[in-house]
């Protein structure tokens, strides 16, 4: 009876971890290559200036027109290593390893990587 009721305890415990687990982060984003890219391919790129973990991108007017931010929707949660941050304009953007995420401007077609190391600031994502 004992070893019968421990058993239960133990599979209903499993089952509740197993409920608990992620399934992923819902950013949507790959990697190919070794780089991180968007669903269109394009190559994705952290911001040196951005503070980790600060919750905010510091590349907003003309900066997000150069390098516009992989936008997040109103409902979308970060899980893993992705989180969602607020940007200036009240909108939200991906973020990886809790550094804010962008493509470039002048990256045009998918694979394309102008932008590594660009003003020694700008660094494509890398597996």
């Amino acid at each position: 009876m004992l070893a019968s009721t421990i058993r239960i305890i133990v599979l209903t415990g499993l089952l509740a971890l197993t409920g608990c687990a992620s399934t992923g982060p819902a950013a949507p984003v790959s990697f190919t290559d070794g780089m991180m890219v968007n669903t269109a391919g394009m190559t994705l790129y952290t911001f040196d200036k951005d503070p980790v973990g600060s919750g905010k991108s510091v590349c907003n007017g003309p900066c997000a027109n150069n390098w516009p931010p992989l936008r997040a929707g109103a409902s979308d949660q970060g899980g893993g290593e992705f989180t969602v941050v607020k940007r200036d304009d009240g909108s939200a953007q991906w973020a990886y390893k809790g550094k804010p995420l962008y493509t470039w401007i002048k990256d045009a077609k998918p694979g394309d990587k102008t932008g590594d190391n660009f003003n020694n600031v700008w660094h494509v994502v890398k597996q």
